[in-house]
């Protein structure tokens, strides 16, 4: 194995609450890779990402995700683990009693970040790397929907992490503003971080080439034509 792969998967089942969604599950990411998991509604897409961030257990198999062994990991490193990973979500999961900056501090606060200077330096930066270094006052509510998400890819980024789990993270988006979501989160695999997104929407994919794994009767499989 490739000592710059950030996320290790070995023979390692899939389930949703007791149904197995997939087979034995081998799979590995390397640090600044961009990587799609593709297929219908639960065909168990969610399921792997949650598997890879310790919300869903690990039954057999091994695996590994920024250095942590899935299969020996601990309650009380779970926290540990996601501080080293970016979560993007679907609907956003903005706080919506308050703004934006508020929306990152909440979650610099929960991460252990104390040194206020620090935070608002570093609120500020990813604020601007996601385009929206002037709407940090904003409330969720004033914002278009593309300009919610990237405050959601704006707080994935704040620890500066190994990697973004993206679930559907253009689901809620018009076309246009797809677009710019996948320019940034490209944009971001550029800089050295991984970013292992789940979608449906075969058009981005399309447009925006990167290798590509399709959750298809149980199985993750990898397609071989997706670069070309």
């Amino acid at each position: 194995m490739s000592l710059d792969a950030v996320i290790k998967f070995e023979k390692v089942p899939i389930y949703q609450k007791d149904n197995l969604v997939l087979n034995e599950v081998s799979l590995k990411v390397e640090r600044g890779e961009f990587v799609y998991i593709i297929g219908r509604t639960g065909s168990g897409k969610s399921s792997l990402l949650k598997t890879i961030y310790a919300e869903l257990p690990l039954v057999s198999g091994s695996a590994s995700v920024v250095g942590y062994n899935l299969k020996k990991l601990r309650t009380k490193e779970v926290p540990f683990l996601r501080r080293k990973l970016g979560i993007v979500f679907q609907d956003f999961q903005l706080l919506t009693d308050r703004n934006v900056n508020e929306n990152l501090l909440f979650v610099m606060k929960a991460t252990g970040w104390k040194d206020r200077q620090k935070m608002e330096a570093r609120m500020q930066d990813v604020l601007d790397k996601v385009g929206l270094g002037t709407k940090g006052f904003k409330m969720p509510h004033q914002l278009s929907q593309g300009e919610q998400q990237r405050v959601g890819i704006a707080r994935a980024l704040v620890n500066d992490p190994d990697i973004i789990l993206a679930d559907e993270p253009t689901g809620n988006l018009d076309p246009e503003s797809s677009q710019g979501i996948m320019r940034l989160l490209f944009d971001i695999s550029s800089s050295g971080r991984a970013v292992v997104m789940a979608t449906h929407d075969y058009s981005l994919f399309q447009e925006f080439k990167a290798r590509t794994l399709k959750c298809e009767d149980g199985d993750l499989v990898e397609l071989k034509d997706q670069l070309n």
